[in-house]
């Protein structure tokens, strides 16, 4: 699933209480063009940006020429049109256009800027999917359901598929709280309710909570109303986010969980199986998918808002600027509006690495990985051929040192990859706290922060920008961070890349608070690096080491 923007788990403890929420209104201080591009900014000017501007200056004082990196975004699709993007999109050389034939004899015919395994050869795409916990639980429910089962005699294999299976239907059976669906439903009544009230009272179909803030009135209705959706809006540290694009979250939250109610007993639609037709067992049938990489302007957003932290056009006057200035992004579409599969995944990994990317932003993430062997051994094979993978830590603001996530760098043959970062959000102390209180951690499996916070990037529609927060956006600020050290230090491998941005990372002052229970703690208690990510130390520590990349074999032929 991809990390989409938050609506913070408290919320909806609060929703599903009888009453109303009744919150002061206040205004924000800071005004919403100030946010603009804050992740990039230095420190020293209040805010707890990378020192992007530094780093620059830093890299020309000294003569550094940059080379092109190519960074695959392995996401929900991208507008490919887009002002701030169509310069950046990388183009496979060995590909003619629209002559319908596999060129360069990879499987993938008119594979331009990518590919959509998310599709058949008649155009078809899959949008909408399931969630992993449920195919899992239904797909091993008749070879374990009710067996009595001794672990210890299992081989690895199957007890990791039966203790997968037995947290599925645990999950499952948590799941079926048919009392709270219908308070959150009723909850989202109310809501629709109140911004009815709400629009006729502002005068305009869409505002931002820093808009509804200064609205005063002395109808009963329209205080009731702002008070609950003003609310709402400031406990999600949302209010730059407009009522229109919260509630379509808070619809798409609500349908979710119904989702997950319902598939205790009946198991989840085969949404992609329908659509892709391959033999999905089989991880060497990978003559699937289209080169479609943007279906629909919704199901783009969050790849295109990626994209666009990564590498949109710096300087060009228009829009906002990426965090490398000489990338090609490669797209290449896995990520459903629900959880990804492992093979789409494995193969997309691959893809990118046989194609040239030098880093793999992943801002996606699931609790089951039935195939988790299939996405260790295309981690390996990035490993092999100095492939920098770049995962979000995800959003539910839980320990991943006790808890699961997928895909991650804990490979089942008991290795740890030297090519993988785990990035956790940073805020700013302006506008939430230095620790995104939606964000995972972990003193081990996280390796880094970086600023999640309200981004500003690139979204459908040409000319569009958008806010966006999430694990997923502070994934390709390091994504982006990493192919600029790879464009000024071609020499450097993945692992001494990873090294450079932990050890540059800079530890804050005192304590930030724990996103899982809100304790003051030292950041180095959330991560292992205990430090926010900086572009100004990264460059300068860079330039100090002796690279030790050899030349890498292409190869086209990765099975």
């Amino acid at each position: 699933m991809k990390y989409r923007f938050i609506l913070r788990p408290v919320v909806f403890a609060f929703l599903l209480t009888t009453q109303l929420w009744s919150a002061k209104a206040q205004t924000s201080t800071t005004a919403t063009d100030s946010l603009k591009g804050w992740h990039l900014n230095a420190s020293s000017n209040g805010f707890q940006g990378i020192s992007i501007d530094q780093a620059y200056q830093w890299l020309k004082s000294n003569n550094k020429k940059s080379n092109t990196v190519i960074v695959a975004v392995i996401d929900s699709g991208i507008d490919t049109l887009h002002e701030d993007l169509k310069s950046v999109l990388w183009r496979n050389p060995k590909e003619i256009p629209g002559n319908g034939k596999d060129d360069d004899k990879n499987g993938y015919i008119d594979d331009v800027h990518g590919w959509n395994f998310l599709g058949n050869s008649k155009g078809e795409n899959v949008e909408k999917d399931s969630y992993e916990a449920a195919r899992v639980y239904h797909g091993l429910r008749e070879k374990w359901e009710g067996k009595r089962v001794e672990v210890a005699t299992l081989s690895p294999e199957e007890r990791y598929e039966y203790e997968m299976w037995s947290r599925a239907k645990t999950e499952m059976a948590s799941n079926d709280n048919g009392m709270q669906l219908i308070m959150m439903r009723r909850a989202f009544q109310n809501f629709v309710k109140s911004d009815s009230i709400l629009r006729k009272a502002m005068g305009k179909d869409s505002f931002t909570g820093k808009e509804l803030g200064d609205l005063t009135s002395d109808d009963p209705e329209v205080k009731k109303a702002k008070s609950m959706i003003y609310g709402l809006l400031s406990a999600n540290d949302m209010l730059e986010t407009t009522n229109v694009e919260f509630l379509k979250e808070f619809k798409n939250y609500l349908e979710s969980e119904e989702s997950k109610a319902n598939a205790a007993e009946t198991a989840p639609t085969p949404y992609r199986n329908q659509v892709v037709n391959d033999r999905y067992d089989d991880l060497k049938d990978r003559s699937y998918g289209n080169n479609n990489l943007m279906v629909g302007l919704d199901a783009a957003v969050h790849g295109t808002h990626v994209s666009g932290i990564i590498g949109a056009a710096r300087n060009n006057g228009v829009g906002m600027d990426g965090v490398a200035d000489n990338v090609q992004i490669m797209t290449l579409r896995a990520v459903p509006d629900g959880d990804e599969h492992d093979k789409d995944i494995a193969l997309a990994i691959r893809y990118a690495v046989d194609n040239g990317a030098r880093v793999i932003n992943m801002s996606f993430g699931k609790s089951f990985s039935p195939h988790k062997k299939w996405v260790d051994e295309a981690v390996r094979y990035a490993e092999s051929k100095d492939v920098l993978l770049v995962h979000a830590a995800g959003n539910d603001a839980k320990n991943l040192d006790t808890t699961y996530n997928y895909p991650n760098p804990q490979l089942l043959d008991g290795g740890r990859p030297k090519n993988w970062i785990t990035v956790g959000a940073s805020g700013d102390p302006k506008i939430g706290g230095l620790t995104a209180n939606f964000s995972n951690y972990g003193k081990n499996e996280v390796d880094v922060f970086a600023p999640g916070v309200k981004i500003w990037s690139t979204v459908p529609g040409t000319n569009t920008y958008q806010y966006l927060q999430g694990t997923s956006m502070a994934s390709p600020v390091v994504a982006g961070l990493s192919a600029l050290i790879m464009e000024y230090f071609p020499s450097l491998t993945a692992a001494q890349v990873k090294q450079v941005i932990e050890q540059s990372a800079q530890k804050p002052e005192g304590t930030v608070r724990n996103p899982g229970n809100g304790e003051e703690v030292p950041l180095a208690e959330l991560s292992r690096s205990g430090g926010i990510i900086n572009a100004y130390e990264a460059v300068k520590l860079a330039a100090t080491l002796k690279g030790e990349r050899k030349p890498v074999t292409k190869n086209t032929k990765a099975f």
